[in-house]
């Protein structure tokens, strides 16, 4: 089943809810980072949690970036999203692996740190970003994610992610689900929403017996009579090329690059999202100064 979010609304209005099945893009990120397990778990909540979020922006062209960084061994991780969901990303480390937790589970809250920060930025075409910025609350990424919800944007948020590792260290599945409640939402509203994740149980479980993300939406929120509002296909995603890069080059000033054409002649970039290398000769990057100097 390719990847895709599932978007929806309960009947009497007080629940918002998503829900991702992102296998084929956590694999992806894998294969470009040359991730081991447990870093794998830890960049593909990230990247599942920021295509959740991201899909939910209006506006063309705009774009969410997620950022962790905790005090553990992974370093910072980044996932940025486009209004669509398509998403790219990148952990530090890559090649951080921890022993299983005494439960048998990853340990990605090891892996990532129990204290650091998440922020969130949103660039809607305005005339700034917004930025928000949390504690961690432990470093799994879905509790800090709705954390981020309930303490920088006062919406009350249930989230979940995850990540299940194979055998040949692949991607067996991946996802997750956003749930929120609305305006007006009370007492009982929540209850019924706390007793459906509660029977539902893991995530990695759930999306093992069926990766279907509006099935995941219709278990978790059983009690319910859920409406499909939108279902759109997700993916891994760069942009990058080499006029981008150009412009990156162009960007470090004209003292900055007369000092890579001095001591290096050419130089060799390699994008951080997707290992794409981008070579440029001693020419074109004198071409690149001198149109510097004339500005």
């Amino acid at each position: 089943m390719s990847d895709r979010i599932v978007r929806a609304v309960t009947a009497d209005g007080m629940v918002q809810a998503a829900a991702i099945s992102s296998r084929e893009l956590v694999e992806r990120a894998r294969q470009i980072h040359r991730t081991l397990p447990t870093a794998t778990a830890a960049l593909g909540r990230m990247l599942s949690g920021a295509s959740l979020m991201g899909n939910a922006l209006k506006g063309q062209g705009a774009s969410l970036t997620l950022q962790c960084k905790g005090n553990g061994p992974l370093g910072t991780i980044l996932a940025v999203s486009d209004a669509d969901g398509n998403v790219r990303g990148y952990a530090a480390n890559p090649q951080t692996d921890l022993p299983l937790r005494a439960d048998g589970k990853l340990d990605v809250g090891g892996a990532v740190g129990h204290e650091g920060t998440l922020t969130v930025i949103k660039d809607l075409h305005m005339k700034e970003p917004y930025v928000g910025t949390v504690d961690l609350l432990g470093g799994e990424i879905a509790e800090d994610i709705a954390g981020y919800y309930a303490e920088s944007e006062q919406i009350p948020t249930v989230c979940a992610l995850g990540v299940l590792i194979d055998r040949d260290q692949s991607v067996r599945r991946a996802g997750g689900y956003l749930i929120q409640l609305l305006p007006g939402a009370g007492e009982d509203t929540i209850a019924r929403v706390e007793g459906g994740v509660m029977a539902a149980g893991a995530v990695t479980a759930l999306l093992e017996k069926n990766d279907d993300p509006e099935a995941l939406l219709r278990t978790v929120l059983s009690d319910f009579d859920v409406k499909i509002l939108d279902t759109a296909p997700v993916s891994y995603r760069c942009y990058c090329s080499k006029e981008r890069v150009e412009r990156a080059l162009i960007s470090l000033g004209a003292a900055e690059l007369e000092a890579i054409v001095r001591e290096q002649g050419s130089c060799r970039m390699t994008c951080q999202f997707c290992d794409a290398v981008y070579d440029f000769s001693g020419e074109e990057l004198r071409r690149l100064l001198a149109g510097l100097q004339r500005s």
